[in-house]
């Protein structure tokens, strides 16, 4: 899963991480990076505009799927599959 949209989701994530979370990869657990609520929501913001898709989820439901970075990207590129 070592592409540039990973790559570049990775990026973003880490702009909102802590940063003494270490390195970001997708098994990255999202709660080990500091990454609560309102962090994973601008996350979602910022994914949203970057690649012109609507990420339909409340944040109880952002929450229950998506545990780690990996999830992330899946979801995105899903969301960008389905737009193409």
């Amino acid at each position: 899963m070592a592409d540039q949209l990973a790559a570049d989701i990775i990026a973003k994530i880490k702009s909102h991480a802590d940063p003494a979370g270490g390195e970001i990869t997708p098994e990255t657990e999202l709660t080990a990076l500091g990454i609560h609520s309102l962090e994973l929501t601008e996350i979602v913001f910022d994914l949203e505009e970057a690649y012109g898709i609507e990420i339909e989820m409340n944040t109880v439901e952002a929450w229950n799927n998506l545990k780690n970075v990996g999830d992330i990207v899946k979801a995105v590129r899903a969301l960008i599959e389905a737009k193409g």
